[in-house]
């Protein structure tokens, strides 16, 4: 059980409007200006935007692949360990991230994850 950076990136291609940062320990990405995740090439994990209420779970049902990373602004970030998550698991918690920064009329052209 493991998703490789290269299959997370595919993901992110599977989204609308999704703008990259690089930076120097990590890579960002936003749409139309609003940040939904990160990705930490060196310990391979990614940190993405979920509700309060998703992140206490992810982390209570799991804490070997999800920690709490910070609260914000009523959005609760997670870390995910890419060794220990499904890529079917992991694309839904992606678009999740994508959906809540992602304006209305966006989210209606790109379908969720089957």
């Amino acid at each position: 059980m493991s998703v490789r950076s290269d299959e997370f990136h595919r993901m992110l291609e599977t989204l609308a409007d999704v703008q990259r940062s690089d930076a120097t320990e990590w890579e960002s990405y936003s749409v139309r200006g609003k940040r939904f995740g990160y990705y930490w090439p060196r310990t391979q994990t990614v940190g993405l935007k979920q509700t309060l209420s998703e992140q206490e779970a992810l982390v209570a049902e799991r804490p070997d692949v999800f920690e709490v990373q910070f609260t914000s602004g009523g959005f609760g970030w997670v870390v995910v360990q890419l060794d220990g998550i499904e890529s079917d698991e992991l694309i839904e918690l992606v678009y999740e991230a994508w959906r809540l920064s992602a304006p209305d009329e966006l989210v209606e052209q790109v379908p969720p994850p089957c």
